[in-house]
């Protein structure tokens, strides 16, 4: 039905541009998009929000033939850059300013438009929440406790930044009086993976040069959305920074990494085709114990790849033996993930 209601309106002898959105409802999809996609007079759009629609059948079906371009909220530089647009004149702000903004009014697009009516705000967000989880998640997996998912997605997204794993959630949850086994932990957080909601950053042993299967960190797609769902409670600066960081290496192209190197952690070991980079991110480094804890970890790294610090203190920048600690805002608004 969907083939034959788009082939009735190809206009012949043009070029016919086709956008097909949220096609995972479809069923049996893949087969309409490959008979319209093999069409000389067609250009080809397809949409979905959820990692899994473009697997399966249809990956098969155009395997080579297409580009993938994935998507996420605004970045720190274009909320910015959006911002100065709308109110510039009216209402200057520091850098500072701006980020809290970005973090408290959501990365969203839309949201540029609710500016100050926090309400309308946290229904949008509420919107999209439970769109994502019952839509994306509860009805595609068959889960009927709606309670139990939502108790899991609360938990990922109030630990953005600690390792975790299903087991450990699970514990966590059965000692809480929420009894569920890592199995059905397991199954949910694949969901909210694959619903795109949050992000998973698997382990990398930095000195082996191999991954590992154990204590992954998440991250959530949006803060906007994690203060919607759990409060301002006990908003833990660097790691919201640390998630921060996460989305925008995403964004910038690159397969990002928790690091270990013996007994340290790294917070981010980057790999794009320049090579590899790392990172440590922190709210700030002027405590001198901070610092050094920080320093530790990176000067561990006997390679010569690029070393940064992150942080929001508005110091200088500062050079440690090739480690490199920046303002991470001033980071965030550059554009290029070695800062050149």
């Amino acid at each position: 039905s969907l083939y034959e209601h788009v082939r009735s309106r190809l206009v012949p002898d043009r070029m016919n541009y086709v956008f097909l959105d949220e096609i995972q409802h479809v069923e049996s999809f893949e087969k309409a998009v490959d008979s319209l996609f093999i069409k000389t007079n067609v250009d080809l759009y397809i949409t979905g929000s959820n990692a899994y629609f473009m697997s399966g059948e249809l990956a098969t079906l155009l395997s080579g033939r297409y580009i993938e371009l994935r998507m996420l909220p605004l970045s720190f530089r274009e909320y910015v850059q959006a911002l100065e647009e709308i109110d510039a004149a009216k209402n200057p702000m520091s850098t500072q300013e701006k980020y809290s903004k970005y973090l408290e009014n959501s990365s969203f697009p839309y949201t540029m438009q609710l500016a100050g009516r926090r309400a309308d705000i946290a229904e949008y967000l509420r919107g999209i929440y439970n769109s994502v989880m019952l839509k994306d998640v509860a009805a595609r997996l068959r889960i009927p406790d709606i309670l139990m998912l939502e108790s899991v997605a609360r938990f990922v997204f109030d630990n953005i930044g600690n390792s975790l794993s299903t087991a450990k959630i699970a514990n966590t949850m059965t000692s809480e009086g929420r009894k569920i086994d890592p199995k059905t932990v397991e199954k949910y957080v694949r969901g909210l993976l694959d619903s795109l909601i949050v992000y998973q950053a698997k382990r990398f042993d930095i000195k082996g040069r191999q991954h590992l299967a154990t204590l992954e960190k998440y991250y959530v797609v949006d803060i906007g959305l994690r203060f919607m769902l759990i409060g301002r409670r006990n908003a833990d600066i660097g790691h919201i920074l640390e998630n921060v960081v996460f989305l925008e290496l995403i964004r910038r192209g690159c397969d990002v990494r928790v690091g270990r190197i013996g007994e340290c952690e790294v917070d981010f070991v980057v790999m794009d085709q320049k090579g590899m980079a790392y990172y440590q991110v922190a709210a700030s480094v002027r405590d001198e114990t901070t610092l050094a804890r920080e320093l530790k970890s990176l000067q561990s790294i006997k390679d010569h790849y690029p070393k940064w610090i992150l942080t929001l203190d508005e110091d200088p920048e500062a050079d440690y033996g090739g480690i490199r600690r920046v303002n991470a805002l001033q980071w965030l608004l550059s554009g290029d993930i070695r800062d050149r």
